[in-house]
């Protein structure tokens, strides 16, 4: 019975949005971002459960790699259409996402900022305006059955069964099963003994940033 409710509610979500999504085919030629993020802020004014559904709807749709179950939180923004959801995930409210990828099960609360890597903005040239220089946007990865605490910054990948502090910023990879809270953040320890941790020649956390991270 509880299956069947939930099915029927994604099937009236999905509906209910299927005008939003003929909005974003129509105005992608514009710029395929600034549609997808224009359609993710209205659908992220409407709150509660209702909302979530209809938010995870239009994900479901406009980005067809991502899972069906999860919850989205009032106020949740997305701004690149190369973001993928893993299944059964949970955003809370207010995040901003930027290009990545979400492992299953994972866990964000609120406030987690997931920007698109540490070199969006170059600023070398004095003569020339920080916002007209250009940058380098990355997809970030986070793996499967993380648990990313309140207002963190994410500019780096986190790897399957991560624990992120709240506040903390991640500015360089972290190896999957670690606990690491700080600005930058830092391991605090392994939630796996048995792991051997970061893979030979493979960075840790350490602050990296040689450009504005935006």
């Amino acid at each position: 019975m509880r299956a069947t409710l939930k099915a029927t509610l994604q099937f009236l979500s999905a509906v209910v949005v299927a005008p939003i999504v003929a909005v974003d085919l129509v105005l992608r030629p514009l710029g395929s971002d600034h549609s997808f993020a224009a359609c993710t802020q209205f659908l992220s004014l409407i709150p509660g459960r209702i909302g979530s559904y209809l938010r995870l709807a239009f994900l479901r749709i406009v980005l067809p790699d991502s899972g069906t179950e999860g919850s989205i939180g009032f106020g949740t923004l997305f701004s690149q259409r190369d973001t993928r959801l893993g299944n059964g995930i949970y955003i809370g409210p207010q995040c901003n996402i930027g290009s990545c990828e979400i492992g299953d099960d994972t866990l964000i609360a609120s406030g987690v900022h997931i920007m698109s890597g540490t070199q969006q903005h170059n600023f070398e040239a004095l003569e020339t305006p920080i916002r007209d220089q250009g940058g380098e946007y990355r997809r970030i990865t986070i793996g499967r059955d993380c648990w990313i605490g309140n207002a963190a910054l994410i500019m780096a990948d986190v790897g399957d069964h991560c624990v992120i502090g709240a506040g903390s910023v991640v500015t360089a990879p972290l190896p999957p099963f670690s606990v690491a809270v700080g600005n930058p953040a830092r391991i605090l320890r392994t939630r796996n003994p048995e792991h051997n941790g970061t893979k030979a020649g493979e960075r840790t956390a350490e602050p990296v940033p040689e450009k504005s991270t935006g």
